[in-house]
């Protein structure tokens, strides 16, 4: 997904993006061990929309902390 079309989303959204981007990037892995997958970029792209997703999340909590406090 483009990072437009997430920041539309909610965060219980996002959260559900987030799992099915991970179990789609677990299937990859295997489908790659297993030389069912001989497509690389794949992967990358599977990484790279989890990173856009958490990256997305980590901005909301940041926004909704309180000032002055950092974890």
């Amino acid at each position: 997904m483009k990072i437009k079309e997430l920041r539309a989303l909610d965060t219980d959204e996002l959260r559900v993006q987030l799992d099915q981007a991970n179990k789609e990037m677990m299937n990859l892995r295997f489908q790659f061990t297993m030389g069912q997958q001989n497509d690389t970029s794949q992967l990358r792209i599977a990484r790279r929309n989890i990173a856009r997703i958490r990256t997305l999340l980590r901005e909301r909590e940041i926004e909704t902390a309180p000032e002055g406090k950092s974890q």
